[in-house]
C-alpha cells in the first residue's frame, strides 16, 4: 500500500471503519483443515483493526514495515494503532491475523486445544506472510520475536521496535483482561519475572528500544516517533 494514499478519517481517530479496511490474503490452512491435515485453503480476512490514514502531516516516511515487539502489557497494540495513524500506514495486529486464519478461533482457544508449540508454528507462518505484504505497522505477540526464523525475517523486512515497561505497569495492564493464555492459573509476577529473564536478551536484538510509560498511549507514541526518526537519520518533522 502506498504511504501517500488518502482517505477520510473515521470519527474515532484510533480505529478505522470497515469501509477503510484492506484485504490481506495469505494461503494458510483453515483452522479445521489444520486439525485434519487437509490441503491449504486461501483465507480472505478483512481487518477491523486497521488504522485509517491520518489527515495530519506525516512526520516522516519509513522504508519498511515497523514491527513492534515486547512482552504483553507493553502497549504494542494501543501504541501501534496511533503510530500507524501518524505515519499514514495501515495497522495490523498479528494475533488478530492468526485468529482470522484460524477461522476466527481465539488465541486462547488455540492454546487450550493444541498447546503453545502449535500456536507458535501458526504464528510464524502468518507473520512471514504479513511481512511480504505492503508496508504497515505490525504489532506482534510477545513470543513472536523469540523464534529465530521470525526474528531473521523481521530483521530483513522490517524495523523492529522493542517496547519495554516496568513490571508493575505491565502487571496492572494485563490485569484488565483475562484472556492471556500464558497467565492462566499462574502468578503474574512469577510469569513476568521469568519472561524478563528469558526474553529481554533476545528483544535486545531489536533495532530500537523504547520505554513504554504509564499514562495515555500518546506519551509512548511520541517516544517511538522520536526514536524512529533518530534511527532513520531524519528530523522528527520531516515528511520526505
Amino acid at each position: 500500500m502506498s504511504q501517500n494514499m488518502s482517505t477520510t478519517a473515521p470519527a474515532d481517530p484510533a480505529i478505522s471503519n470497515t469501509a477503510n479496511a484492506i484485504k490481506i490474503n495469505f494461503p494458510m490452512p483453515s483452522y479445521s483443515c489444520l486439525m485434519l491435515g487437509c490441503v491449504h485453503v486461501r483465507i480472505f480476512a478483512v481487518y477491523r483493526r486497521i488504522m485509517s490514514v491520518s489527515t495530519s502531516v506525516q512526520p516522516y516516511r519509513v522504508p519498511k514495515t515497523v514491527a513492534l515487539v515486547g512482552l504483553m502489557g507493553t502497549g504494542k497494540t494501543a501504541v501501534g494503532k496511533r503510530l500507524a495513524q501518524r505515519l499514514g500506514l495501515p495497522f495490523v495486529d498479528a494475533d488478530a491475523a492468526i485468529e482470522a486464519a484460524a477461522g476466527n478461533v481465539s488465541i486462547e482457544e488455540i492454546f487450550e486445544r493444541h498447546g503453545e508449540s502449535f500456536f507458535r508454528a501458526r504464528e510464524r507462518e502468518v507473520i512471514k506472510r504479513l511481512l511480504n505484504d505492503p508496508i504497515c505497522v505490525l504489532a506482534t505477540g510477545g513470543g513472536a520475536f523469540l523464534d529465530e526464523d521470525t526474528r531473521a525475517l523481521i530483521r530483513e523486512r522490517a524495523i523492529s521496535v522493542w517496547l519495554k515497561a516496568d513490571i508493575e505497569l505491565m502487571m496492572s495492564r494485563v490485569a484488565r483482561r483475562n484472556n492471556r493464555p500464558l497467565l492462566k492459573g499462574k502468578d503474574p509476577r512469577t510469569v513476568f519475572e521469568a519472561q524478563i529473564a528469558e526474553r529481554y536478551p533476545i528483544y535486545a536484538a531489536a533495532d530500537i528500544a523504547v520505554e513504554s510509560v504509564d499514562g495515555p498511549p500518546d506519551k509512548t507514541l511520541e517516544r517511538v516517533l522520536s526514536a524512529l526518526a533518530s534511527h532513520l537519520g531524519v528530523a522528527a518533522g520531516a515528511s520526505s
